[in-house]
């Protein structure tokens, strides 16, 4: 009887460390998608998902703006987004090359200044684009916005937790 009771104890405590080990690093992380990136985190569990989307936009002419939507059934939808001055994307290399470095030269400055590159930071105009219930991240590359979209729809599609970690240099 004694090792009846002792099969039972030692199955008790191998079995958590068993499915520990088979998930990568906690039990329940493939429920999840996470985003970590220079302007913070974002943890939402999959079957939260409502939607996820993308659309690009002009904003008073000047700026075009390409984001993701990431919706939810909770109180929040989360947007991560690039932008540009329009002049970046209508092809005139001159121009675009000058607009660049000037934003190279601010992000520079500005990163001396406070430790933080503000292009990663979220550009906000109370109470026009102040969004309530709204989680905002800003992306500085649009490649990483498009590994992005690919990240979390992948993850909600096949229901499979993934984590998407964004470092820039």
């Amino acid at each position: 009887m004694k090792t009846f009771y002792a099969s039972i104890v030692a199955a008790a405590l191998i079995l958590p460390a068993t499915l520990q080990a088979q998930t990568g690093d906690s039990a329940g992380s493939q429920l999840f998608w996470e985003a970590k990136l220079p302007g913070g985190s974002y943890i939402v569990e999959l079957s939260a998902i409502s939607s996820v989307s993308q659309h690009t936009y002009v904003i008073d002419g000047a700026l075009k703006v390409t984001e993701v939507i990431v919706d939810t059934t909770g109180n929040s939808l989360a947007r991560f987004y690039y932008i540009i001055p329009i002049t970046n994307d209508s092809g005139a290399n001159t121009l675009s090359g000058l607009t660049e470095r000037g934003k190279e030269l601010l992000d520079t400055a500005g990163e001396r200044a406070t430790g933080i590159k503000p292009s990663n930071l979220v550009a906000k105009q109370y109470p026009t684009t102040t969004h309530a219930k709204t989680v905002e991240f800003r992306i500085s590359k649009e490649e990483d916005l498009t590994r992005l979209l690919n990240s979390v729809q992948n993850a909600w599609m096949k229901n499979n937790g993934r984590k998407f970690t964004l470092v820039e240099k």
